[in-house]
């Protein structure tokens, strides 16, 4: 009996420990799956249950439940989907939109710290106008020295692939970036499901306006920004106008600062773009 007592003793202390790791085991596995669920938002940007639930290769009835729990967290927040065009009938589908708190979780954690950074720039130079010209200055500066490191790759390209290929850079930076064509087809969209800077942006607007001068000059035509997470939108969006055949009489608007670069002349697109590089240094001691 005593036997037999020992061979038991073992089981019933060993019984809650390996149910206690079960458990703990399932727990990491859903906040693994949550945070994949969370990491598909960002980088493709605010989408329905259905479509999270096909690229995760999960049960939608899985896919709402991590939802309802990331919304209770405050990490996610449920939106309706934006209709572009002629919507049908019925409620336009519920899409699932990180929260500024949804997107602290990942890399914002020096916003504050660029915040006052800009700030600073602009006391330094005046404050005023003064102070908004150094910040622009310095934006400049900023997203030209990017743009310098994504010239190598939209050269090696055609102009019709030049899109992606600045989508596929961007994200190399941390912009989960994409490129898709546009409704009805008469152009293309560059989309930034992500921007490590939105906070600070939706203070300092310079760092957009900047960076959609870079676009324009890297693909060598004008683009267009359509909509920014700073603003509130879920993804930033850009519209890019396909190039038209030489002699269409269709350009840039008169006075666009990339009007004599042809979308089919990198020559002319990476100069303006070195061009705009050059300048950094003069622009980061505007502020002195």
């Amino acid at each position: 009996m005593k036997k037999t007592g020992k061979t038991q003793q073992p089981r019933a202390t060993a019984g809650p420990a390996a149910g206690g790791t079960a458990v703990s085991h399932a727990r990491d596995e859903q906040h693994g799956t949550r945070n994949k669920v969370a990491r598909s938002i960002l980088d493709h940007g605010p989408s329905t249950a259905a479509e999270l639930a096909r690229r995760l290769r999960l049960t939608q009835a899985a896919v709402r439940r991590h939802l309802d729990h990331l919304a209770s967290e405050g990490v996610v927040e449920a939106r309706a989907k934006r209709v572009y065009g002629n919507r049908g009938r019925g409620r336009p589908a519920r899409v699932f939109a990180l929260t500024d708190g949804g997107r602290d979780a990942f890399d914002q954690a020096y916003d504050q710290l660029a915040a006052d950074a800009m700030h600073w720039i602009a006391r330094t130079a005046g404050g005023g106008p003064e102070g908004e010209a150094a910040v622009a200055a310095f934006a400049r500066a900023r997203v030209a020295a990017q743009a310098e490191r994504y010239l190598g790759a939209l050269e090696q390209v055609p102009p019709a692939q030049r899109t992606a290929a600045l989508a596929e850079a961007l994200t190399e930076d941390g912009y989960a970036a994409t490129a898709r064509s546009a409704p009805a087809a008469i152009g293309e969209q560059l989309c930034q499901h992500h921007c490590p800077v939105a906070h600070t942006a939706e203070q300092f607007p310079q760092l957009c306006e900047a960076e959609t001068e870079v676009f324009s000059r890297l693909l060598g035509t004008h683009v267009q920004r359509l909509a920014t997470i700073a603003h509130g939108d879920g993804v930033c969006t850009t519209y890019v106008p396909r190039a038209q055949p030489a002699g269409s009489g269709t350009g840039p608007p008169a006075g666009d600062p990339v009007r004599d670069s042809s979308p089919h002349d990198p020559t002319a697109s990476t100069a303006s773009v070195k061009n705009t590089a050059s300048a950094k240094n003069t622009a980061g001691r505007n502020p002195a």
